[in-house]
């Protein structure tokens, strides 16, 4: 496939990925709903869909936060990734910024700048720079990129630390759901999905998180995905904090390789009720063509 069309797909899939609810989570929403006994829990539910039919219908931000894009790449076992790809890639998720458009808030200027914020913002939608791309192995014989928009609302109650698992997996689940409860009551922009990552490292754990969101679903939950959504919803937190049964849609879980240590490295991050907001899309099907 040549770099202009993998330019086009990738420009489409952000597109898609800001301003589109799976039908998953659709149908995640609609049970939430029904479910509800809570009226202005009830409404808030109903204007979240509403919003997101909206936004699919008029190919627009789903939230005023168009998000921060963050990239999986699945690579199979015939297909190679090249550094002309990677820069197509990169030039697609710019002309998706501008093209959905993303919030204008990248901000200029050296490190020193870039952290005070004194370099000012990027008037540039495509400033937004998106985060280090993480690649991943599939047995499907693709090139696959996941595209996700992460909001400065969750990222702001998210926590990567450790926990000592005391050899009880219980032990990590208390903690999860106690980090949990803490960040939906803070977040405010809910129901949340929860997505945890159970990792070596820092870094492993917050890799673990993403492919949760990738992995995921809502119309299958396993059961620690199931605890942890049903214990934190007995928190009473709610849609917008206005209590009711579902301050919590789904959990999404996933745990990577683990040593031989008191420890375990937790990543916990409480999407909001716009999030995850994600596409995917086939840069290169090998299957295709044989």
């Amino acid at each position: 496939m040549d770099n202009e069309r993998i330019i086009e797909l990738v420009k489409n899939t952000l597109v898609a990925a800001g301003s589109t609810f799976k039908q998953d989570k659709k149908d995640a929403y609609c049970r939430a709903i029904a479910a509800e006994t809570n009226e202005k829990a009830k409404w808030v539910m109903e204007t979240i869909l509403e919003n997101a039919e909206a936004a699919e219908k008029n190919h627009s931000p789903l939230c005023d936060d168009s998000g921060i894009p963050h990239l999986v790449l699945e690579v199979g076992p015939n297909s190679a990734v090249t550094g002309n790809m990677l820069d197509a890639i990169k030039k697609g998720v710019q002309e998706g910024l501008r093209k959905l458009p993303g919030r204008p808030m990248g901000i200029m200027g050296d490190d020193s700048h870039r952290i005070d914020q004194s370099g000012g913002l990027n008037p540039d939608s495509a400033g937004v720079e998106p985060s280090p791309i993480l690649v991943r192995r599939t047995e499907e014989d693709v090139i696959r990129l996941h595209i996700m928009m992460f909001g400065g609302g969750p990222a702001i109650r998210a926590k990567t630390y450790r926990v000592f698992h005391k050899h009880n997996t219980q032990v990590v689940i208390d903690e999860i759901v106690s980090w949990s409860k803490e960040a939906v009551a803070q977040l405010g922009c809910s129901p949340c999905t929860l997505a945890v990552g159970i990792g070596r490292s820092h870094f492993e754990a917050s890799s673990m998180m993403m492919q949760a969101l990738v992995d995921g679903t809502y119309d299958y939950q396993s059961e620690m995905e199931k605890e942890i959504t049903r214990r934190v919803n007995e928190s009473d937190v709610g849609p917008l904090g206005l209590h009711g049964n579902t301050s919590v849609l789904a959990t999404f879980l996933k745990v990577g390789p683990q040593r031989a240590s008191g420890v375990r490295i937790v990543c916990v991050r409480p999407c909001c009720c716009f999030e995850p907001r994600i596409a995917s899309v086939d840069l290169i099907n090998n299957e295709e063509s044989l």
